[in-house]
């Protein structure tokens, strides 16, 4: 054992040295997963277990991430218990399954042990109950009864996302007895920022910080220290709520109470960060139509299935803008041009929403954007969407006036692009409010609304103002 031991970390200096994990852009190196896939096709334990020690969880999520799907499962069954689990929470949800589903339950239980109870959370949710229930029964009773209680919060809450370790200590302590009583404790929270004080029955009292626990005497009681005002979440309090006020308040660690305002967990700053990354991330892919938990691990029919409502949907809105061109067939045909510019307008229009879109769906995440301001808000992209149509009038004007050799033709669609410049930044704006008012999710549907109202306005007035103009019928 000694002379493994002995081998093990100079086996992996030697590869990493020799094939750097990560080239100077940070990405990982082709060469270095090669060197890997050797490794597990050899059956080579001591060099594997070597590397895995050394690599932090998310850059063992990224190898595990790069490697084929049949290695993974082999690279966790070869390095045993220097496996650090937590770096399944680094990868895809689909890779995640595919791993924990190969795996032995006993194998799952033995690394859901080494984790921090948030991390085993999130470990175990993307599972099935079955599967959870086969490697909760393999955890001791303290343990399974605490991730099972976590598990029972919604998806999503600050109950799925707080870690069960935490210190608590009496509020007759004082500052000499918390600091034994931490001295005395074996199973301290690997990182913690504060110290809670509660009653007899584990209601919370308050917080007294680290600095200020250290700075103070050891006689002063815990009591004078205590802040009872300290910002703390419900264990069912949405987990972007809770992110809203880490930002907010600068907070690095927060208490988390039951419905009896009882002490039952807390979160700390790295769980906020995954947090935001999930709903940027989220929001990012609503907006492009695509669903949430699509992962460039999917394979094509699931990445297809997931798509295909929304392009469904798209595709009866790009009717409705159509069928305004069958309105004016006839003068299309009169005027060939009219027909080379209308998408312009209405790509114009589209572009200008987009952009006001983006910003109230933002704004309305953040909660930057609501009744108070509403009306000045809506003003202002109004008056964007009027300078900028101005703008574009003069540009698109003189072009269309270049090219067909047609003077009134550069009035018509410079009127026209102003008209959907403003309903494209009145659009923007106010269908995403719309929908947040009902309480749908603006990320997900406003863009089709949205370009849909564009399309038709920006047909409509080019193609009805030429009419007018010109005299078609």
């Amino acid at each position: 054992m000694d002379e493994q031991m002995d081998v093990a970390p100079s086996a992996a200096a030697s590869v990493l040295d020799h094939v750097p994990m990560r080239n100077e852009d940070g990405e990982i190196r082709h060469e270095f997963v090669e060197e890997i896939a050797r490794a597990i096709a050899a059956g080579d334990s001591t060099l594997l277990r070597a590397i895995v020690g050394e690599l932090h969880e998310a850059d063992l999520g990224d190898l595990i991430g790069a490697l084929e799907p049949d290695d993974r499962v082999r690279l966790v069954e070869l390095t045993g218990r220097d496996f650090d689990f937590s770096a399944l929470n680094e990868v895809d949800e689909a890779v995640r399954e595919e791993i924990l589903e190969e795996l032995p339950p006993e194998t799952v239980a033995e690394g859901v042990r080494e984790l921090e109870s948030d991390d085993a959370v999130e470990l175990l949710e993307t599972l099935d109950a079955a599967d959870q229930e086969e490697i909760l029964e393999k955890l001791p009773l303290p343990e399974r009864v605490a991730l099972e209680r976590s598990l029972l919060y919604p998806e999503n809450s600050a109950g799925r996302r707080m870690q069960t370790e935490f210190i608590a200590v009496p509020q007759d302590f004082t500052v000499g007895q918390a600091i034994d009583y931490m001295r005395d404790t074996p199973d301290l929270p690997e990182r913690f920022y504060e110290i809670y004080v509660v009653d007899k029955e584990q209601h919370w009292q308050g917080a007294v910080p680290l600095d200020v626990l250290l700075r103070a005497r050891r006689p002063v009681p815990l009591a004078d220290l205590c802040d009872e005002d300290r910002r703390r979440v419900s264990v069912l309090e949405d987990q972007e709520e809770v992110a809203r006020m880490f930002g907010k308040y600068n907070l690095v660690a927060a208490p988390v109470l039951d419905t009896q305002d009882r002490l039952v967990g807390v979160i700390t700053v790295d769980d906020v960060v995954d947090v935001i990354e999930e709903e940027a991330d989220e929001d990012l892919k609503a907006l492009g139509g695509v669903t949430s938990d699509e992962e460039l691990s999917d394979n094509v029919l699931t990445i297809a299935r997931g798509r295909f409502n929304w392009l469904l949907v798209n595709l009866a809105t790009a009717f409705l803008a159509s069928s305004v061109l069958g309105l004016f067939e006839g003068q299309l045909e009169k005027m060939v041009a009219l027909a080379v510019l209308a998408p312009i307008v209405a790509s114009q229009g589209g572009n200008a929403a987009t952009q006001t879109m983006t910003v109230a769906v933002r704004a309305l995440a953040t909660r930057e954007l609501g009744s108070s301001n509403a009306w000045r808000v809506v003003m202002r992209e109004s008056l964007v969407g009027l300078v900028n149509g101005l703008a574009f009038a003069v540009i698109t004007g003189i072009a269309a006036v270049a090219w067909f050799k047609i003077p009134g033709l550069g009035i018509v669609i410079g009127l026209a692009i102003i008209c959907n410049l403003v309903a494209g930044a009145l659009g923007g704006i106010l269908i995403p409010m719309g929908l947040d008012r009902v309480r749908a999710d603006p990320a997900v549907a406003s863009g089709t609304f949205v370009t849909t109202v564009t399309d038709v306005v920006g047909f409509f007035s080019f193609l009805g103002i030429a009419t007018l103009w010109f005299g078609l019928k």
